[in-house]
């Protein structure tokens, strides 16, 4: 690997010494360094050397924590490029690399010694725009203080109408975010498959349902209880949706590509870093 492009979290306290660090470091291994413009700006004279396109960099490097993952993978996978998460955030459960282990990341990057994950992805259309997820799509009340109703279909059968603060259309990636949070189950990424969570839901009877990566899912925002509610794309696009108004979720034609150097399986991941949360 010759290059990377850098995004970063912007409101970390320490981002100019954060990157001055990440920058050295690659250019030891002599790897070239491109970054955001915000982030080109804040380094003052130093951002100069960082003006290096996303579309001329080899791979993706995102420093922060899952939140600035995501917003990465937005624009790795936008231009086809594989993408490394560096954590300096809390739980990290996208991320490969600790802060601590920078050195030794750089030199197997520049000796080509990774692999790639590939991970599926949705593809959501609503209002006649569409969306990728690599973790979730999330139908939710937002901001308003009441329940709201969610009519849900997965081809042209009904699933069921969900009352409650919304509902969680995941990948096995995303199983183990808001899903997880919302009572889902952890679901091994290898699998190909959707989720369905409902959030705080108002009746016993509503569980998450696992269905298939080859079906489309589709959710009605139900007038009976709520004129409108909010829809987000792995916490990064988020937009009004209005009763009557659907959006449909199938599997993308794009997948993820997350370069991965350690050698953890998933499990013992996940036993790692719910113990982390947890303390």
């Amino acid at each position: 690997m010759e290059s990377v492009y850098l995004i970063m979290h912007q409101r970390k306290p320490n981002v100019v010494e954060l990157t001055r660090r990440i920058v050295e470091a690659f250019s030891r291994c002599n790897i070239r360094t491109g970054a955001e413009p915000w982030l080109r700006e804040r380094m003052g004279e130093m951002g100069e050397s960082l003006a290096l396109p996303l579309q001329a960099c080899d791979a993706v490097l995102s420093v922060g924590g899952d939140g600035t993952f995501l917003r990465a993978n937005a624009l790795a996978s936008g231009e086809d490029k594989p993408l490394l998460g560096i954590n300096v955030g809390r739980v990290g459960f996208l991320t490969e690399v600790e802060l601590d282990g920078l050195e030794a990341a750089c030199r197997r990057l520049k000796e080509d010694d990774y692999t790639l994950d590939e991970r599926m992805m949705l593809c959501a259309q609503a209002q006649g725009r569409s969306f990728l997820a690599l973790n979730d799509v999330v139908l939710s009340r937002g901001g308003y203080a009441r329940l709201i109703g969610v009519n849900a279909w997965i081809d042209s059968e009904p699933v069921g109408r969900f009352i409650g603060d919304g509902v969680i259309v995941s990948t096995p990636t995303g199983s183990t975010g808001y899903s997880l949070s919302a009572g889902g189950p952890i679901v091994c990424p290898e699998l190909s498959c959707m989720l369905i969570t409902p959030i705080c839901a108002h009746s016993l009877q509503h569980r998450p349902v696992v269905t298939s990566d080859r079906q489309t899912i589709t959710l009605r925002l139900d007038a009976d209880h709520a004129q409108s509610a909010m829809v987000s794309v792995d916490g990064q696009e988020a937009m009004s949706f209005h009763a009557g108004q659907t959006i449909s979720i199938t599997r993308s034609p794009v997948s993820a590509r997350l370069i991965r150097l350690e050698t953890r399986s998933f499990f013992e991941m996940i036993r790692i870093k719910l113990t982390e949360w947890s303390c």
